[in-house]
């Protein structure tokens, strides 16, 4: 470049792009693009394959190293791109130390390298310099001490995103450098730009920025960028990139290298105008996060730092519903996620950029769910201000002032985010003892019965499952010497010593894993068959439990004793599997404070239904090897649900679920007593599919048509209640006759299905088939006598009938009393022991 380059402006040297090592033959002002993928030469020339490098890609990080004031810089296919290149320094086990506050996508590829690598992820308020060092001396000391891994990458963002939070970045780097010394201090600078920041003049190791934002500034390119100084981290990235090939196209790296030029341009403008509207909307007297503002906290240590505010902001206008017509109302304002583009765009993080993070973890993050996000652009000053006051003002959410002409009030409303925090203190002043860890506990689950979809759920298909009154109920209670397990009905007594189990193998982490530890599996496998051969159903459930005990008990805890008791028919295809899991899931979390004890006033946290879920879902992979996740599902939620197991050619991609509005249904279960092989019966539809693919996928099709018939029934609330039973009867006959096609039923259940139909009741198969249980759907109409006669006649046949109801609830937990006198002795009725044993808080 010209030698007194680097001594103009920003703005000169954006607008300026020279790579005197690639200077362009014929002089064009216009950087050429080279759409090739190979190049011709001999063997070490400069170029050989564009995935490796690329004459045009060459000359833009020529010009990034220009304006990053780097040694090296990287161009890549997206800002999520750059954050994986450089999460390959951290290997499993190991640690990183990030934001609580991160962009979306950061949250969601982390989440994603924890379930898939085993890298852990340490979330603290990096605003704060306290909790920071906290956070490194306590893994540090962990680490020396042998419990765990190092803290590998420190991870962070000033201002984050969406809430605007400022960090201390040469504060995080000093302490990351004392206490972590190996680790990598990384900054996610895409907010900034090197327009405003550049934290590699504060020590940080490697900065990068999703250059699809403000570097490009007009949404018309994907494209990421990471700068270093450090030549070895930079020829590690380099080989990264070229192995994977994600470095960015030739196109690409034009259109970049054009938005570039004018980077200093926008950012003056839009940061001008942001201060304009931050101003505006703090005088109304709405909550507003800028750090232009120097009533914001963080005002000062970004000052420091940074040489501008930005073009984003974020307000709460402290009601979700009003934030949304707010949204819905402006003209010039796009409703869209991303920032950093010429024009504005207004955003609600929780419901578009941010909603792939738990709604619970959001609450605990502290991000309002009313949050606005203002990404300012470089249209007028004056009409960006105008729309936005005509959207507060058709909102509901200002209205015109009584004491001044021509001028704005805020609507006082009740603020969610205050009432949510009074309502979580006052729980916690009038429920310490609930909130406390029980040593002793009682729990229970219900079963399942599946309408609709048995078999085909499996293969994408919708299936339709709902809740019994039948249930099955956990205790656990402090044990003297040893970890045992008592489940009557199926015979099952054994102990274990805890100290002796595999703990090695163990990959503990709070939220539930997507995949199971084959290793771990194996051990704890050749340890049960030394009592139960693999074949006894006696193994799988032992098997779940320890699985479960080892991840969330730790190793120096003292034994515990736990019993499962069941009022439903075991192994009979009513999710009694799923209902030990749910109790044992549960168990575990409350007795090892994972959860506090829900008030006995309150429902059942959703977030505690989603986590004991998801733990129990584990214990149904350990027994099923592959379930559907209907049954567990069911056992923690209750009700009934409109199930679909997302499928891809690569395996399970996603699941959904509607819940069910119906009034109840009654059902008559009936128990065959032949026992069937879940596992074969499911491997056999299977083999089937891959032999005769047109007569099962014509099967599959019909269930689905039925399905659909079923969800539309059941949700239409103007059906009369008799009218919809005997529909629904009608496609539960419908859906069996396609269930015998799949060739999983059993000459039981046909007999079952005679006697039921001669009184007028629809009968099914429910479960896997090949013997099992049927349900009978009882019509409205039918008397008392009658289903006296038909009960009569199954019980001739050796059958064992239950009747219930649909859709009872989920998951439940005593809470008063949970001491160890609140459980029944084997002799007695667990179901009417239940009904007065306390107070029941249920899902």
């Amino acid at each position: 470049m010209p030698a007194d380059l680097r001594a103009c402006s920003f703005a000169t040297q954006c607008a300026t792009v020279y790579d005197p090592s690639h200077a362009d033959q014929y002089g064009a002002s216009s950087v050429p693009v080279y759409l090739t993928a190979t190049f011709k030469g001999l063997p070490g020339a400069e170029y050989d394959y564009s995935r490796v490098s690329n004459p045009t890609r060459s000359v833009l990080e020529h010009h990034l190293t220009q304006i990053q004031g780097c040694k090296h810089a990287f161009a890549v296919s997206c800002g999520m791109a750059c954050l994986d290149v450089i999460m390959r320094f951290v290997g499993p086990g190991e640690y990183v130390l990030a934001g609580d506050d991160l962009y979306g996508g950061s949250n969601r590829l982390l989440d994603l390298l924890r379930q898939q690598m085993h890298i852990q992820v340490l979330n603290v308020d990096t605003t704060d310099p306290v909790a920071v060092e906290q956070a490194l001396v306590h893994r540090a000391t962990e680490h020396a001490a042998g419990r765990g891994a190092r803290i590998a990458l420190v991870l962070l963002e000033s201002p984050t995103n969406p809430m605007i939070k400022i960090a201390d970045l040469p504060r995080c780097v000093q302490l990351a450098r004392k206490h972590a010394p190996d680790a990598l201090t990384v900054v996610d600078n895409t907010m900034m730009s090197p327009f405003l920041m550049r934290p590699l003049d504060m020590g940080v190791d490697i900065v990068y920025d999703s250059a699809t934002k403000y570097l490009s500034g007009h949404h018309d390119v994907m494209a990421g960028v990471i700068a270093c100084n450090r030549d070895d981290l930079a020829a590690k990235m380099f080989f990264t990139i070229k192995s994977v090939g994600n470095g960015l196209a030739p196109l690409e790296c034009f259109l970049l290298l054009r938005g570039i030029k004018t980077l200093a341009l926008r950012m003056e403008k839009q940061q001008a105008t942001t201060m304009r509207i931050a101003q505006y909307l703090e005088q109304l007297g709405f909550k507003v996060r800028y750090p232009g503002l120097r009533s914001y906290p963080g005002y000062a240590v970004h000052a420091r730092q940074a040489r501008g505010a930005g073009g984003v902001l974020s307000f709460e206008t402290g009601q979700t519903a009003l934030s949304e017509k707010i949204v819905a109302a402006v003209r010039l304002w796009g409703v869209s996620v991303s920032f950093g583009c010429v024009n504005s765009l207004i955003t609600m993080p929780c419901q578009m950029s941010h909603a792939s993070i738990p709604p619970e973890v959001r609450a605990e993050r502290g991000l309002p769910e009313n949050l606005i996000r203002l990404c300012v652009g470089i249209e007028d000053a004056d009409d960006l201000m105008a729309d936005l006051q005509q959207a507060l003002l058709h909102a509901g959410a200002i209205q015109p002032s009584k004491s001044l002409k021509s001028s704005y009030v805020r609507v006082p409303v009740e603020d969610e985010m205050e009432t949510l925090r009074r309502a979580i203190a006052q729980r916690s002043a009038t429920s310490s003892m609930e909130a406390s860890a029980p040593t002793t506990l009682t729990v229970s689950a219900p079963g399942k019965v599946i309408l609709l979809g048995e078999h085909a759920v499996v293969h994408g298909v919708k299936a339709m499952a709902a809740a019994t009154s039948l249930r099955c109920y956990g205790h656990v209670q402090p044990s003297t010497d040893r970890l045992g397990l008592s489940m009557p009905d199926i015979e099952l007594t054994h102990a274990w010593d805890a100290s002796t189990l595999p703990w090695s193998l163990v990959t503990r982490t709070e939220a539930a894993p997507t995949e199971l530890e084959p290793q771990l599996l194996a051990a704890l496998s050749a340890l049960v068959a030394k009592t139960w051969p693999q074949e006894d159903r006696r193994h799988a459930a032992s098997l779940a439990f320890l699985y479960l005990y080892m991840h969330l008990a730790p190793p120096t805890m003292a034994s515990q004793a736990f019993e499962l008791r069941s009022a439903l028919p075991i192994s009979a295809g009513l999710g009694s599997s799923a209902a030990v899991s749910v109790c044992l899931a549960s168990l575990l979390l409350y007795t090892h404070k994972h959860l506090a004890l829900p008030a006995a006033q309150a429902p059942l946290p959703n977030e505690h239904a989603r986590s004991i879920n998801a733990w129990a879902f584990i214990a149904e992979k350990v027994i099923h090897g592959e379930p559907s996740g209907v049954d567990n599902t069911v056992a923690t939620l209750g009700g009934a649900v409109a199930f679909t197991r997302a499928v891809e050619a690569n395996g399970l991609a996603a699941n959904e679920l509607d819940p069910l509005r119906f009034d109840a249904v009654r059902l008559l279960i009936t128990d065959t007593k032949v026992v069937r092989n879940t596992k074969e019966l499911v491997a056999r539809v299977r083999q089937q599919k891959e032999a005769e693919p047109e007569r099962v996928n014509a099967a599959l099709a019909m269930i689905q048509r039925l399905a659909d018939e079923a969800h539309a029934l059941l949700n239409d609330t103007t059906v009369p209640h008799a009218t919809q039973v005997a529909r629904l009867g009608l496609l539960l006959d419908l859906n069996h006759l396609q269930l015998m096609q799949l060739r999983v039923g059993h000459p039981a259940l046909d007999q079952v299905r005679e006697w039921a139909s001669r009184y007028g009741a629809a009968t099914k198969l429910t479960g896997a088939g090949g013997g099992g249980c049927a349900i009978s759907l009882l019509p409205d109409e039918m008397s008392e006598t009658a289903l006296h006669e038909l009960v009569k006649a199954l019980h001739a046949q050796g059958f064992a009938t239950y009747e219930t109801e649909m859709g009872g609830p989920g998951v439940g937990v005593l809470v008063r009393p949970y001491d160890a006198s609140a459980w029944p002795p084997l002799d007695a009725p667990i179901a009417s022991w239940a009904e007065t044993a306390g107070t029941w808080v249920y899902a």
